[in-house]
């Protein structure tokens, strides 16, 4: 166990955030509410394809939003990588109620299955779809610091 981590190395999370390849990109994968698994469970997912064999379901009418604006901020004042991202908007949501929202990184927007996309986050979220426009408000998607 390592004594502190150099900011600018806190995290997969951090690195993926930053789109490294050059067709990748992260996408916010409502879950159902119905059937969604405990923290517990779905942290142990290694990827995509396995979090939805599970027991949780993904809420495809609402469908998958790429995350647009996002930046990888190291900020060495308070020891700590934020990443940030636009605002997410459905328009005209429909569909089963929603209660995760699970953030991803794809290695390939253009192809690729749900087994090469990786959970890197996974936000509670209750949302009954009406048909109206639903606005997800983003400040700081993710947050990760090492204390010396």
């Amino acid at each position: 166990m390592p004594n502190i981590v150099f900011n600018q190395a806190l995290g997969r999370v951090a690195h993926l955030a930053s789109l490294p390849a050059t067709n990748d990109g992260l996408v916010a994968v409502p879950l159902e509410a119905t059937g969604l698994v405990t923290d517990t469970v779905m942290r142990d997912y290694d990827d995509l394809a396995a979090l939805l064999a599970g027991a949780s379901n993904e809420q495809t009418t609402m469908g998958r939003k790429p995350l647009s604006g996002v930046t990888v901020t190291v900020d060495d004042t308070n020891d700590r990588v934020a990443v940030d991202c636009a605002d997410i908007t459905w328009t005209a949501a429909t569909g089963n109620a929603v209660g995760a929202l699970v953030i991803c990184y794809d290695p390939d927007t253009t192809g690729g299955t749900d087994g090469d996309i990786v959970p890197l986050t996974k936000h509670d979220l209750s949302l009954s779809p009406d048909s109206s426009d639903v606005t997800v408000t983003v400040t700081d998607l993710a947050r990760m610091s090492s204390a010396a």
